[in-house]
Formats: C-alpha cells, sequence, structure tokens
C-alpha cells in the first residue's frame, strides 16, 4: 500500500471546496499501472466538474478527485501488462488525476517518446489529442483554406493554431488582450483580433474578403458562438468543444439555413474511446511534435497545493498556454 496526496471536492461549488487529503492507493489490479506523477494538467474541464456543470464528465460519488490527464512513471505494473515496465515514463487520459501516485488502467496509458518531457506531456496531451481529432478526423483541415481559433493565446488555441498553419490554412485568433496577441502571432496565427477592441465578425470578414473561413473553433461558448456563424462561408462548420463563457443554450437552427451551417459539440472521449484510436492519435500528437509542427510549453507551474489558485487563475482567463500542477 502506499500513501498518497490526493485534491477531494465534498461537493460542487468555487475553488475553496479543493481540499488536500492523504489516501490509500493499493497494488495495481490486473490490467492496470501505478503511477507515480510528476505533472498533473489542468484543463477547463476541471472546472466545470468542479462546479457540478454540464461537461464530459459522468456523475460520481463525493469525494470526487479531480483531472483527468498526468504524467510521470511507472512504479509497478498488475498482471497481464506486457506493454510497461517500472522506471519508465508515461502519460494518460483517465480520472482522477488530482493524485500523486494512482493506479491506471494500462489501455488508457501511452509511452512517452525521448522527445516529450513528462511536464510538457502532463500539461498537453489532452490538449495535443483533442486537436489532432479537430483538425484531422471531426473537420479535415485542406491547404489553402482559412480557419477561426477563439481563445488563440490559451493551452488549446496555441496547438490548434500552429497545428493547422502546418496543415496549409490560414490561421485567424481572437486573444482578450495584447500581449495574448503577441502570443498568439508567436504561435501559428497569421492574424489575431482582440476582441476586446476589435469587432472580430467584421474583421475576419476582412481578411478573407468576405467569403469567411471553413471551420471555427470554439472553445469559449456563450460570449462568442452565435456571432461566430457570421464568420462561416457557406457549408461552414462551427466547433463548440468548451465554454469557459458559460453554455450555448437554445438557439434558432433558422441561423444555420442560409448558408447550409453546420454545427457540432464534440467530447475527446468519444474519439479516443477504442485503445487504438488513443494511441493512434497520440502518436499523430508526438509526431507533430518531433517535425516541428507543433512547439510545446507550459504556461503556469503551480504546486499541487496550491491547487486553489491555479483554478481561480483558470477561470479568470489569468492563465497563457498550458498551466500544469506539479506533485
Amino acid at each position: 500500500m502506499t500513501k498518497s496526496p490526493s485534491i477531494h471536492i465534498q461537493h460542487h461549488g468555487e475553488a475553496d471546496v479543493l481540499e488536500m487529503v492523504t489516501v490509500t492507493v493499493p497494488p495495481p489490479a490486473a490490467g492496470e499501472i501505478q503511477i507515480r506523477q510528476t505533472a498533473i494538467g489542468l484543463n477547463f474541464a476541471d472546472i466545470y466538474q468542479r462546479r457540478g456543470g454540464h461537461g464530459p464528465h459522468s456523475a460520481a460519488p463525493f469525494p470526487i478527485t479531480l483531472g483527468s490527464q498526468g504524467a510521470g512513471v511507472v512504479e509497478a505494473v498488475g498482471l497481464d501488462v506486457a506493454d510497461f515496465v517500472p522506471g519508465q515514463a508515461v502519460a494518460y487520459l483517465y480520472p482522477g488525476a488530482y493524485q500523486v501516485t494512482q493506479n491506471v488502467p494500462a489501455h488508457r496509458v501511452v509511452a512517452l517518446p525521448d522527445w516529450i518531457p513528462q511536464d510538457i506531456a502532463g500539461a498537453n496531451l489532452l490538449r495535443g489529442l483533442t486537436a489532432e481529432y479537430l483538425l484531422r478526423r471531426l473537420y479535415v483541415v485542406h491547404p489553402g483554406e482559412n480557419v477561426l481559433v477563439h481563445a488563440a493565446a490559451g493551452g488549446m488555441g496555441l496547438i490548434l493554431s500552429q497545428w493547422a498553419r502546418a496543415l496549409g490554412a490560414t490561421v485567424i485568433g481572437t486573444v482578450g488582450s495584447a500581449p495574448k496577441a503577441e502570443v498568439a502571432l508567436a504561435h501559428g496565427c497569421h492574424h489575431v483580433i482582440n476582441y476586446r477592441s476589435e469587432d472580430f465578425v467584421a474583421r475576419t470578414l476582412e481578411l478573407t474578403d468576405g467569403t469567411g473561413v471553413g471551420v471555427v473553433y470554439d472553445a469559449v461558448g456563450k460570449d462568442v458562438f452565435l456571432p461566430s456563424l457570421r464568420c462561416l462561408r457557406p457549408r461552414g462548420l462551427a466547433v463548440n468543444y468548451g465554454t469557459a463563457s458559460g453554455d450555448v443554450e437554445a438557439f434558432d437552427l433558422q441561423l444555420l439555413h442560409a448558408k447550409s451551417l453546420s454545427v457540432c459539440r464534440p467530447t475527446l472521449r468519444s474519439f479516443v474511446s477504442d485503445p487504438l484510436d488513443l494511441r493512434t492519435a497520440a502518436k499523430a500528437f508526438f509526431d507533430a511534435v518531433r517535425d516541428g509542427h507543433v512547439r510545446l510549453g507550459i504556461g503556469q507551474r503551480y504546486p499541487l497545493a496550491d491547487v486553489q489558485r491555479a483554478h481561480r487563475d483558470l477561470e479568470t482567463r489569468a492563465t497563457t498556454g498550458a498551466p500544469v500542477l506539479i506533485p
């Protein structure tokens, strides 16, 4: 048995419901890997789960351990685990990540190549896999087309913008400040719009000679969803994959009619539920990093004990890039 610090919530609420406790972790069962984490990813989905709002998480009994991605070193393996060995660097997608040591099913774990440090993987794996399906499967980005990326200086926006540019697209990004505009321009965006000082719809149409973009990648939700529809070209697609400003509620489908638009609300879970899909997507992401198409970094580092501040910073959009908790 191993004693491990863990972050629990006993009920939904604001950041002050996050509390550190110590839990006992048993040896890994058959098909499991025990991982001693060195980096735990922070995502806005963690905020949804903490608040008890809509998101990709299923209802669970309290106490709940938040988080869904991390990286570290294999401590032990259970029976029937042949692909991993103690001492190996790995990353994973699995609930309960806000815990220093935890057991994870082997089919949710990927081996890390030499060119992906553990802290970079812990901060970016979920975002990289999300970018993979958004750019390569849900909507296949082709050379020469225009795409619009909201929150382009955030952890997801940085990866999406770089990878879309590497695929040959012209990337237009939106941000909320001049410093964030500089970050977005340095990470794939050809054009950046500060939505606090410019009308992003008018500017997007201007940049595309009135045609619009083929796809909008929207992690913001309520504040930008309806205006984003006006940025699309005929038969374009609005992808709402996050709701940082609030949920997109019922809207008039006739808004899609004139230009035959489509909208969708996907979640990564559906695209990597099969272990082969997970590892294929991870390889595509890792290869994009190896080939220089995507440069990864870490925005802010927070000690695990400082998780309340990390959540507050993420909620108020005070973070840039991919923040990470360090056990």
